[in-house]
């Protein structure tokens, strides 16, 4: 027979700030992990997050009071990820039923990151582009206009004309 488990944790303290943090991950986690994956691959999208949030865990006092926290954590991932810098490939999985353009992932690799970061979130993700312009922090007249070339240098790439549109 199994009995409640009464005791009680020695970080369970009414001051403490992990509640608060756990929160704050559930809760960004995912957008920060999709933006980072979209401007440098999964791998290093992923290496990048994790490093953004332990250091958002080291200086969580500091940080809560950040306007734009996500934000700010994001180019957190960025500079983390500076120092391993690659060209982002996509794999294409093999086998001959593609759920997408075949050419796709090598479209995307081939548009400058922030033009692939604005086609991949709004999208692939679903962003506004007021979402997108506060997460990686800039105007969302900057984030159409890097949509706006981004979809024109896809097109070009894939061979699709406008008319194609629907």
């Amino acid at each position: 027979m199994r009995t409640a488990d009464t005791t009680q944790r020695p970080d369970a303290g009414s001051d403490d700030p992990r509640p608060d943090f756990e929160t704050f991950v559930r809760e960004t986690e995912p957008r920060l992990s999709r933006a980072l994956a979209a401007a440098y691959g999964f791998e290093d999208g992923r290496d990048a997050t994790a490093e953004a949030l332990a250091y958002a865990f080291e200086h969580w006092e500091r940080l809560q009071n950040v306007a734009n926290l996500p934000g700010y954590l994001f180019r957190v991932g960025q500079s983390s990820s500076r120092r391993r810098r690659q060209p982002v490939l996509f794999a294409v999985p093999d086998g001959g039923d593609h759920a997408f353009e075949p050419g796709l992932p090598a479209a995307l690799a081939g548009l400058t990151q922030r033009q692939r970061l604005a086609v991949v979130l709004v999208h692939g993700y679903g962003y506004t582009l007021r979402e997108v312009a506060e997460l990686i922090g800039v105007r969302q007249t900057t984030v159409q206009n890097h949509l706006t070339r981004g979809l024109a240098r896809l097109r070009l790439t894939l061979g699709v004309c406008d008319d194609d549109r629907s």
